[in-house]
């Protein structure tokens, strides 16, 4: 599945990893994860992408987002959208598909191996675009969940699929250690979907 020769870049859609993830029943240790996937060849890059709701004092995803741009990741965010819905209920969306896939056809000249932790299927046509390219790419999620939290015809499109189940025990967070600051769910704006805050 991986060469040691290959440049890899991973590629984490932070809202829908964090879903699948909670969803499976565990946290990801955002350290482990990277040094397993530092063991699978020359890592040219970790980006990990989310949107921030800006006009909150604190967020309690902030200390994560700073963790990680100290510790190899490139963390790219972007302020959240705000409406309100008929029912007058406030309402966040944010989604990072158009980051996520002009940085990846961006840095498609200099990697070898793309690693997408997402499950959202509007991921498929940027997979295929890459492959054109002659590049391989591995797509991270679960299918171990009712419904599956990835898109069956993502799955199909990548070259590998790795299950978030069967590598949890790699780069889940031990629960013995002093857990990391993880963000909450109400933080999390994924990519389609909204939520009430």
């Amino acid at each position: 599945m991986f060469d040691p020769r290959e440049k890899i870049a991973l590629f984490i859609d932070g809202a829908n990893l964090y879903a699948t993830a909670k969803t499976l029943g565990f946290d990801i240790d955002y350290k482990r994860l990277l040094k397993e996937f530092h063991g699978k060849g020359y890592m040219l890059r970790a980006l990990y992408y989310t949107a921030l709701v800006e006009d909150q004092e604190y967020s309690s995803i902030r200390p994560l987002i700073d963790w990680l741009d100290y510790n190899g990741y490139h963390v790219v965010t972007k302020p959240a959208k705000e409406f309100y819905d008929a029912q007058g209920r406030r309402k966040v969306k944010g989604n990072m598909d158009i980051e996520l896939a002009v940085d990846a056809m961006e840095l498609s000249e200099s990697v070898d191996h793309f690693v997408l932790f997402s499950g959202d299927g509007d991921f498929r046509k940027l997979v295929e675009a890459l492959q054109r390219r002659g590049k391989k790419v591995s797509v991270v999620s679960t299918l171990q969940t009712q419904p599956p939290m990835i898109a069956d015809d993502l799955r199909r499109q990548a070259d590998n699929f790795i299950d978030l189940a069967e590598i949890s025990n790699k780069i889940g967070r031990d629960p013995s250690e002093r857990p990391q600051r993880q963000m909450r769910t109400r933080d999390v704006v994924d990519d389609d979907e909204f939520e009430d805050l």
